[in-house]
């Protein structure tokens, strides 16, 4: 199952950040839409139709690519949040092709009650500290896993809009189903506007720095996610559970960058995806 479980107490006690959480616990409903236009390979489209969207094979299942950049920026131990009935992925990372760079343990997550829920349930696996959060179903780029184990303290990803829309596999008009990031002059963050929809002018410098769900989360943070209060969208939600600790004093540092992120949320992003992964080797 990879590395041991002495290097990552190692780690924690040398105080640096090298824990990874993979949020793999949504329903996928985009992904189970049909879609006739979608070129799918049989096995793709059984894999989508379960929703568990980083299983889809794009060469290899899709969270081999995310663990293996994971790994290249130092994580030594990922922690996976699934559901009960996900026993196909606990079969094929402990079994079937367990990661041989780093360390993979299992968070469920009983029901899917959304992204704060599913970090209050990694914490409980985790324990005390710091750790990195990310989607399953985007392939973030090294440098900003990188750049977040350097924070010290709570934190998150910033993508220039136009980086995104330019290096990546989105449109302009999907950044409107992401987070708006309002970044204050010294660095932090502001506020947080998620799901803007056709609320938001895009053209707009306020609309310059989109979050794409990468966080260093604290023990502050884990906090706000046990005591936040359902979303309109009847889930306890991240973004809202950091709104909350902004509220209270919690600091975020944003970590801005000119990069593109590659999004697996629908059944018609899998062929663009595997083609973008066609050239990369995963490590896991």
């Amino acid at each position: 199952m990879g590395l041991t479980s002495t290097t990552v107490v190692q780690d924690r006690l040398d105080g640096v950040t090298r824990t990874a959480v993979i949020l793999a616990r949504g329903l996928g409903r985009r992904m189970r839409l049909a879609d006739n236009d979608a070129p799918l390979s049989a096995q793709q489209a059984t894999t989508a139709e379960s929703g568990v969207k980083g299983m889809i094979s794009v060469g290899r299942p899709f969270l081999d690519y995310v663990i293996s950049a994971l790994a290249d920026a130092g994580v030594t131990e990922v922690v996976l949040v699934i559901g009960p009935e996900h026993d196909a992925m606990r079969q094929y990372f402990y079994d079937l092709a367990p990661p041989t760079r780093v360390g993979v343990r299992f968070a469920e997550q009983a029901e899917p009650l959304g992204t704060a829920d599913a970090v209050v349930a990694a914490a409980n696996v985790v324990g005390d500290g710091a750790f990195l959060v990310l989607n399953a179903d985007n392939f973030y780029p090294v440098a900003a896993y990188e750049a977040l184990l350097k924070v010290r303290g709570a934190g998150l990803a910033a993508f220039d809009r136009d980086a995104l829309v330019r290096e990546g596999n989105i449109s302009a008009e999907r950044v409107r189903s992401f987070a708006i990031l309002d970044v204050a002059a010294d660095g932090t963050l502001a506020a947080i506007v998620e799901k803007p929809g056709a609320a938001l002018d895009l053209n707009s410098p306020s609309a310059r720095w989109v979050g794409m769900n990468l966080w260093m989360v604290t023990p502050a943070l884990v906090d706000a996610c046990r005591r936040v209060s359902l979303s309109v969208r009847g889930e306890f939600e991240l973004p809202e559970a950091v709104a909350l600790a902004l509220t209270e004093g919690v600091r975020f540092e944003v970590v801005k960058l000119q990069a593109g992120v590659l999004d697996l949320s629908q059944r018609s992003d899998i062929a663009a995806v595997a083609a973008r992964l066609a050239t990369v080797e995963a490590r896991p």
